[in-house]
């Protein structure tokens, strides 16, 4: 009988309520699902993510931009917190900061964030607003490998969700996190299962 192969190690780093950390700790529990939440990582403390982490056994870490001289020496610290879990996978689960040079050099081609857009469309803080504001009738949610850009690496997979007559901001907002929670999900999954190669912009899963 052959052995099951070693879950993967996902670091997931977050700044907020962590709704997307929790979705990944539940799939997690699944033995098929292939992966396990290793650690959880924030930029602030008194965050309800890491009270999620801490409920599910996670260990955590903080790495507070204030507390360093410089963005670099933040960059540099969040890095090495990072690496001490050996991660397969570093997943942005609305991690609110921008990570610098040393941390795309160790993890670039592992570390994954989710946008509420159909990038490259409305890249930025407002996806939802900016889509409304544009007269949109389709938006959605994008997952990418992120690089030195702004919402620019490439794309693993895009989620659509119809923009309705009656939408507001709030409203297409939080249809855009259910399709993007799932599709997060799902995603991991498959790349920690079947393994994922980045050629230029293009990301192919077999």
């Amino acid at each position: 009988m052959t052995e099951p192969a070693p879950a993967a190690r996902l670091v997931v780093l977050v700044s907020g309520s962590g709704s997307n950390l929790q979705a990944l700790l539940d799939a997690a529990t699944d033995p098929a699902y292939g992966a396990r939440v290793v650690a959880v990582g924030a930029d602030r403390t008194g965050i309800a993510g890491l009270d999620r982490a801490a409920n599910a056994g996670v260990p955590t870490f903080v790495a507070e931009l204030s507390a360093y001289p410089s963005r670099t020496d933040w960059d540099r610290a969040l890095t090495a917190h990072v690496a001490e879990h050996r991660p397969d996978l570093v997943i942005s689960a609305g991690f609110l900061k921008l990570v610098g040079p040393h941390f795309l050099a160790a993890f670039g081609d592992r570390y994954l964030n989710t946008h509420n857009s159909l990038l490259p469309a409305f890249p930025g803080m407002h996806g939802p607003r900016d889509a409304l504001a544009y007269g949109v009738k389709v938006a959605g949610a994008t997952l990418f490998f992120v690089d030195a850009g702004v919402d620019t690496g490439p794309i693993v997979a895009q989620v659509t969700v119809p923009v309705l007559d009656d939408d507001d901001e709030q409203t297409l907002t939080e249809r855009i996190k259910v399709a993007e929670r799932r599709q997060l999900v799902e995603q991991i999954g498959r790349l920690v299962r079947d393994g994922w190669t980045i050629t230029g912009r293009k990301v192919t899963i077999p």
